[in-house]
């Protein structure tokens, strides 16, 4: 019997279509004369006044009469979408409890793709000069003479090399209608040329590098863990230990096997450089998948993926949702990064789903980070994923030596932000013709502005937030929603003049302190807010070639680079993290300072890197002085187990919000009230969320914690349906495996 995925659908079939858009499942159409379709077509149906998109899902689930069914309207012509993609989101919006309409919508990102490329025009010599020559026609005809080592000009044959005419009037510095003049005369003529690849495909064997024993070895392991069919590998090592060049082992490997390899990066800025690193391995840039893509460019890529001509993709958590046609590998870089969970839309963790995509898909995965997820290391722990470590750094380079300041004891004078300490190490650092780094994640000039004459806190009108000043544009800036305002002169409460002061320190703040205490250093300010992606690439650049003396940043600088004149970090609040009620507090600010601190040391001279800590006997701080990551991991391994957390229990939050909060608050009530009960379940509020309100809709939140094997998703499905609907401006949003809990 033929199965779902095979059956085609002819004139007069009903089909089931499941559409990009919020809805809970597919609707039926008929299938009109003409037109031949199979589950993943992708198809243009009506729905209420307009066209819409969707995918062919398989036969009708529910019987409709044929008088109240409408006709598909178009089938693409483009490969169908593969059985294990239709799979994945189905899988995803089970899992996630979202619409399984929002989760093709990820899908179908690019509605430039499904139509056909335009035709490349060329102009090509015909053998016929035309009877009035001009010197502008001339050098036309020149240039294509010199593009077929002269066999194409006024005194060559026809059918030389064909030119596109921006080239053509690039290359001869004539103007567009004189091209269209040769058309006229019948000395061009207009050609189609074959579309351009998007990227030439990468060569596995065009520089194999040169590895330590560490990473020969962490290659072979990976090579006998997906041999004996374990597809899942931890690639744990040290910051600067090389660990991308071991994986790129693995995507040339995918390559020689005919498959195609994505690599997944949690920031964007991250990407130029690993684009270059990528191109002189292999020879050529992998296509790319990012928000900073204009539509025609994704529109190519995706193309590109679904006809399998792309091998290597390189992009953003959203690329897990490209349709490959050979998948065989997925990589993860910093795959303890936060940015890969997704927590507006459909509340997805790309880790999690490239495991569900690969087994799908029968294809590999590789999780690389020098600071591993708990619920990674505690997997690897377990058996359940390879553990494949290199532990030392790449070459000659050592770990940085980390070294504690007390700020209760040796911490700056008032007003000031950098120990006398770190003060006289950057100082000798820049002496020495080495570069320092000053780290502290807090965007702006002051999180907080202050009416020092009535005590008037400066908060934003739509959310619970105070409004962070950015001293270098002369604004108050909500990081929540956006919001930006002038800062003011007068106290908007009290009306005093010139009494607004700033309360604690934002970057800007420190870059200020910097260029007071050491003036000669070549500063540099680095934060995702400073300049467009391109404007932050440039300066990583220059920072590359040593350009600046003295770094100043957030956690944008801690993701991924190699600066070798940089060999001193200074944290300035290594404290900042450990402050938050979230239970991964912990562990983020291991992760943020191993990460941050792993900057410095990465060539032939020793790293230094200074916590300035209030809780110096904390034990992430005790961990990151002593260099005792085994330990960290141990402690915190307990501590969630004891407290059933994950990877030993599981989290889901339910966040409710309106433009009233008695709304809100009334309905997480009534929820929790329609709770069903369960063993070892524990219900935990409704509270107000953290950040109460956001663009003026009050937030309360309830978290369901449950034992490890339970069916968390299932649960809160039951539990939902046996509640009132929202309605109004109500919303109930789920998040399964909450990572943050603003």
């Amino acid at each position: 019997m033929m199965n779902e995925a095979e059956k085609i659908y002819s004139q007069g079939d009903v089909v089931a279509v499941m559409l990009g858009v919020a809805v809970e499942g597919p609707y039926s159409y008929r299938v009109p004369g003409g037109m031949q379709v199979g589950r993943g077509s992708i198809v243009m149906v009506p729905l209420g006044p307009r066209q819409t998109m969707g995918v062919v899902w398989g036969g009708p689930k529910d019987k409709v009469a044929h008088n109240r069914l409408k006709d598909v309207a178009h089938c693409f012509d483009v490969p169908r979408l593969s059985e294990e993609l239709l799979q994945l989101v189905t899988w995803v919006a089970h899992y996630t409890l979202a619409k399984p309409g929002m989760v093709l919508r990820a899908v179908l990102r690019s509605r430039e793709a499904l139509d056909p490329p335009r035709p490349v025009i060329g102009y090509q010599f015909t053998g016929q000069e035309p009877e009035r020559m001009t010197r502008a026609r001339a050098r036309v005809l020149d240039v294509l003479g010199q593009a077929d080592d002269g066999g194409a000009g006024a005194n060559g044959p026809a059918g030389g090399l064909a030119w596109t005419k921006t080239a053509l009037v690039g290359e001869s510095g004539v103007s567009a209608s004189v091209i269209e003049g040769l058309v006229k005369t019948g000395t061009l003529n207009r050609v189609e040329l074959p579309a351009p690849k998007l990227v030439e495909a990468p060569d596995p064997d065009f520089a194999p590098p040169l590895l330590n024993e560490s990473q020969q070895r962490a290659v072979k392991e990976l090579e006998t863990a997906f041999g004996e069919q374990q597809w899942v590998a931890l690639l744990d090592g040290v910051t600067g230990s090389g660990k991308t060049q071991v994986f790129f082992e693995a995507v040339a490997a995918t390559l020689r096997a005919k498959k195609q390899a994505l690599i997944l990066l949690p920031e964007i800025a991250l990407t130029h450089s690993f684009l270059d690193r990528f191109s002189a391995r292999f020879g050529t840039r992998p296509a790319e998948w990012h928000s900073d893509m204009t539509p025609a460019q994704r529109a190519k890529t995706w193309r590109a993926v679904l006809h399998g001509e792309a091998r290597a993709v390189v992009g953003a958590r959203s690329a897990m949702f490209l349709p490959f046609k050979q998948l065989g590998l997925i990589v993860l870089d910093e795959e303890h990064d936060g940015a890969f969970k997704q927590s507006d839309g459909v509340n997805y963790h790309a880790r999690d789903m490239a495991i569900v995509r690969a087994s799908l898909a029968g294809a590999n995965v590789i999780l690389s980070s020098a600071t591993p997820s708990v619920e990674s290391r505690n997997n690897a722990n377990q058996g359940r994923y390879a553990h494949v470590w290199i532990k030392q750094r790449h070459g000659k380079a050592k770990l940085p030596e980390i070294q504690a300041i007390d700020m209760r004891e040796a911490g700056p004078e008032k007003g000031s932000w950098i120990a006398p300490q770190l003060a006289r190490d950057i100082f000798s650092t820049i002496d020495r013709g080495e570069q320092a780094l000053l780290f502290l994640n807090r965007r702006g000039y002051a999180p907080l502005t202050l009416c020092k004459a009535c005590g008037h806190q400066y908060q934003c009108e739509d959310c619970a937030a105070w409004l962070v000043e950015y001293r270098f544009r002369g604004v108050l800036v909500c990081h929540y929603c956006g919001r930006e305002t002038r800062k003011p002169t007068v106290c908007g409460a009290c009306g005093v003049e010139d009494a607004l002061v700033p309360i604690g320190p934002g970057i800007e703040r420190v870059a200020e302190e910097a260029a007071a205490r050491f003036p000669d250093a070549r500063r540099v300010i680095l934060s995702s807010d400073m300049g467009s992606n391109a404007q932050i690439r440039q300066r990583f650049g220059e920072i590359a070639r040593g350009e600046y003396d003295l770094i100043i940043g957030t956690q944008l600088v801690a993701k991924g680079h190699h600066f070798e004149k940089l060999t001193l970090v200074g944290v300035l609040d290594a404290d900042l993290g450990l402050a938050h009620g979230d239970p991964r507090a912990a562990e983020k600010t291991f992760q943020l300072l191993t990460q941050v601190t792993g900057r410095a040391g990465r060539a032939a001279k020793t790293g230094r890197g200074y916590l300035q800590t209030y809780h110096p006997d904390h034990p992430v701080i005790k961990a990151m002085v002593s260099g005792d990551r085994e330990g960290f991991y141990a402690h915190e391994l307990k501590v969630r187990q004891e407290g059933g957390l994950p990877p030993f229990g599981r989290l889901a939050a339910l966040i409710i919000s309106a433009n009233e909060h008695e709304m809100a608050l009334k309905h997480a009530r009534h929820l929790l009230q329609k709770a069903p009960k369960g063993d070892g379940l524990k219900l935990f509020g409704p509270a107000d969320a953290p950040v109460a309100m956001v663009r003026g809709r009050h937030r309360v939140r309830l978290l369901v914690q449950s034992a490890r094997g339970f069916d968390l998703s299932g649960y809160v499905r039951f539990w939902l349906e046996g509640a009132d609907k929202p309605t109004g401006n109500l919303r109930v949003q789920v998040d399964i495996d909450p990572v943050s809990f603003y």
